[in-house]
């Protein structure tokens, strides 16, 4: 089975309509196992957090976003035993530790890194780690 890193940029759009979601849609639709630091679980709990307080979602609902996206069949990597190379990422590209986190996963685990973050995908764009990120609107090139 192929395995492809996921940001919350993308996970989150698997229970949220919002711009490009139909794309990541697609992926819960393929044979591929999804992996990803346990920053994720903090991410997507943010991103909740943040829509229920603008009132985009109710508190129920989001719970429940939460509580499926739990659920879901990640393995998931210990944003310690990435740092290192994060940190390396980060201060050679000038991106935030966060998301230097899922591109040194996607680069130790030689894998793609699909995200719907354009600010991240544009970080890289022109740098040899552009091999490791997959844009969202791409994911039909892959299975």
């Amino acid at each position: 089975m192929k395995t492809i890193a996921v940001d919350a940029s993308v996970a989150i759009k698997w229970f949220i309509p919002e711009v490009h979601a139909i794309s990541a849609t697609r992926l819960l639709h393929t044979n591929l196992q999804f992996i990803a630091p346990d920053l994720i679980f903090a991410e997507v709990g943010n991103i909740l957090w943040k829509k229920y307080r603008t009132k985009e979602l109710t508190l129920d609902i989001a719970s429940t976003i939460l509580e499926d996206f739990k659920r879901l069949p990640f393995n998931i990597y210990e944003n310690e035993s990435l740092l290192d190379a994060a940190w390396k990422i980060a201060t050679e590209h000038q991106c935030t530790v966060y998301d230097s986190l899922y591109v040194a996963l996607a680069q130790t685990e030689g894998c793609l890194l699909v995200t719907a973050d354009r600010v991240l995908h544009n970080t890289f764009k022109t740098t040899p780690l552009t091999r490791l990120l997959l844009w969202v609107e791409d994911i039909k090139n892959i299975s």
